[in-house]
């Protein structure tokens, strides 16, 4: 097992805990590695029936083991049970903790509504971050593969395809169907392969409804249902007033590189996709460091209309970094030219770099070209 970088953060909290996270991140094997006092699965459809049937279920189990720490793993399928945990909080004076684990934030909205503030403190667990590997994550297996942890320690390449293949139906199917998110799952299959298929892009979902032959409105809510259950992260466009960046198309990028290969057929990091898979997977570390971290992070894009782009403006504590990604050996003169635009626009002070595959440290017109890894490592995420 990969260690986990939030995981002391977790564990030393004195305050209860709500971990979120895309199904297949190791949340269920992170908690379970602090040894709790009770544990409750309500992916196991025996428990879910007999919490859905017992309002007192909960009270009852903890009462009978008299249990200090209790683990309540898939909470979402139950989010009325969250009014019963802030009660048991609030009557121990402290003396409970609770971790909690969940896939569908739109499933939680209620039930976390219902949590005063300070009772609990929620986190996310995203796949791998290169952190957790000491800065030498396998960029190739993850352009390919992404980085699950089940699915990026399984040394059978095959393996991991069959799984990531799958995980596209089970997510359609667990997450989707039994939640009864979307009432037309062919509708939504559809969607989530255009959606797939534009992924990296800017976000145009009258288009994708186009294409996938549903209306609007379904697009709408469709492409929620993939924020709401952690599958998409927007990426917002940069503005230097946060009320102009509301007023621009987001790009948006899948939470992993594998899953989005699944949901796609392909595997194949070839020349053609492998700038955008890059940029997918870039985009992916920074949030996923950011999560290990438990940092505050906000990520934009930056385009004018006149064509001038940078890839990413990274804004973390108290810095700001504009960054290309580059998915090659080399960096030319003309991969910078986005950059001079930009600071132009700012106009205040800010770090330029390029995030590249190879191995060396270079300098192009006062601009440090780094390995991706290097980069990461030097924003402190």
């Amino acid at each position: 097992m990969i260690p986990r970088r939030i995981s002391p953060l977790l564990k030393k909290s004195n305050k209860s805990i709500l971990l979120l996270g895309p199904r297949q991140t190791g949340k269920s094997t992170l908690v379970s590695s602090f040894q709790t006092d009770l544990k409750i699965n309500l992916a196991h459809e025996m428990a879910f029936l007999e919490f859905s049937r017992n309002p007192l279920e909960l009270e009852q189990r903890i009462k009978g083991t008299n249990a200090r720490t209790i683990f309540i793993d898939e909470v979402q399928r139950l989010p009325n049970l969250l009014n019963t945990v802030q009660a048991l909080i609030d009557e121990s004076a402290g003396k409970l903790k609770f971790f909690l684990t969940g896939s569908s934030a739109r499933k939680l909205r209620r039930g976390k509504a219902n949590l005063l503030p300070g009772r609990i403190h929620a986190y996310h667990l995203a796949p791998l971050a290169s952190m957790e590997l000491d800065y030498r994550i396998d960029t190739q297996q993850c352009l390919q593969t992404g980085s699950l942890p089940g699915i990026y320690t399984d040394p059978d390449e095959k393996s991991r395809q069959k799984t990531l293949r799958s995980y596209c139906a089970t997510y359609l199917k667990e997450e989707i169907q039994a939640e009864a998110l979307a009432r037309n799952i062919e509708g939504f299959a559809r969607f989530l392969h255009v959606a797939a298929a534009h992924a990296g892009q800017y976000l145009d979902l009258a288009k994708f409804a186009s294409e996938a032959q549903v209306p609007r409105q379904s697009a709408v809510r469709f492409f929620e249902i993939l924020e709401d259950t952690l599958l998409v992260h927007r990426c917002e466009s940069f503005a230097k007033s946060a009320r102009r960046r509301l007023l621009q198309h987001p790009r948006y990028f899948f939470f992993d590189t594998g899953v989005l290969n699944g949901v796609l057929g392909n595997f194949h990091a070839s020349e053609d996709r492998k700038g955008p898979l890059f940029e997918h997977f870039f985009f992916n570390q920074l949030i996923n460091s950011a999560y290990a971290g438990d940092v505050d992070l906000r990520i934009s894009s930056y385009r004018t209309s006149h064509g001038a782009e940078v890839d990413f403006i990274i804004e973390i504590n108290d810095s700001l970094w504009a960054v290309e990604i580059k998915a090659s050996q080399s960096i030319g003169r003309h991969d910078l030219r986005g950059m001079k635009s930009f600071s132009e626009y700012y106009g205040k002070k800010h770090f330029k770099a390029v995030a590249y595959m190879g191995k060396d440290v270079k300098r192009i017109e006062e601009i440090d070209a780094l390995p991706w890894q290097l980069l990461i490592k030097k924003m402190g995420l």
